[in-house]
């Protein structure tokens, strides 16, 4: 009679235990990961967020607008035609032999002999309406120094890379070049001039020929783009409609009329 401790009951018995745990034990890692339910994955997707976009320049980039084609198209052709038209540059240019002559241009339209000039024919005026007229022109040429060193402050454009720094009489702020200072004094006091002087119509011509020239020699010396001298006339012929609207009279001004009498 087999003993029950060979007995194949007993055997049994003692491989259930083994089998029962190393049914578990596969049970259990196989439970420790549960497949994710598809509302799990969901809010996990959520959790997650919104895939990242892409930044902003790069999506300018990607897809440019027609403005800002435009722009870029606009500033290649005006820096290709500055350099074209900057034939007074230096000696060595085309026309280096007239830079002396556009130079005797520049100087005509220079704030520091407006000023000075503008300042000995009010001391040396004896009329009151002259007075009037030369104080105003004061006043204007000083309003447009302040204008165009904010926008140059605001803008700073460099100058073109073919300007040679060799301006006469130049400040900190004349290291940028838009607005062209030049044009815009010279489009103002042009305006200024015609409306307040009387004169022949040869010297009216002359008048505006000098505003033309006096912008056209900003270009040919190299000291500025197009566009800035462009600008810089109508930022000039407008300004005189600020000294028109701030005109001063002896009724307005009285402290000022009373310095110069």
């Amino acid at each position: 009679m087999p003993s029950p401790r060979n007995s194949p009951k007993s055997s049994r018995e003692r491989r259930a235990p083994g089998s029962r745990l190393e049914f578990l034990s596969l049970t259990s890692q196989r439970s420790s990961a549960p497949p994710e339910s598809p509302s799990h994955r969901k809010e996990s997707t959520a959790s997650a967020g919104p895939p990242q976009a892409l930044p902003e320049e790069d999506c300018m980039k990607l897809n440019p607008s027609f403005v800002g084609i435009a722009l870029r198209s606009l500033l290649a052709v005006d820096l290709w035609a500055s350099k074209q038209l900057g034939v007074c540059a230096g000696e060595n240019s085309p026309w280096g032999s007239a830079r002396p002559l556009m130079k005797a241009v520049e100087i005509s339209g220079h704030g520091i002999p407006w000023l000075a000039g503008t300042l000995y024919g009010l001391c040396r005026s004896a009329s009151s309406a002259g007075r009037e007229v030369l104080l105003n022109l004061l006043f204007a040429l000083i309003l447009d120094l302040f204008l165009v060193a904010a926008v140059k402050g605001l803008v700073k454009r460099r100058r073109p890379a073919h300007n040679k720094m060799d301006m006469f009489a130049t400040v900190s702020v004349d290291r940028y070049s838009f607005p062209s200072g030049h044009a815009t004094r010279a489009a103002m006091v042009c305006r200024f001039i015609l409306h307040h002087l009387v004169l022949a119509v040869p010297l009216r011509v002359l008048v505006v020929l000098w505003t033309f020239i006096v912008g056209i020699s900003r270009v040919m010396l190299g000291r500025h783009n197009v566009t800035d001298v462009i600008f810089g006339l109508i930022m000039g012929y407008m300004q005189y409609s600020l000294v028109e609207y701030f005109w001063l009279s002896p009724v307005s001004a009285p402290v000022l009329f009373s310095l110069w009498s």
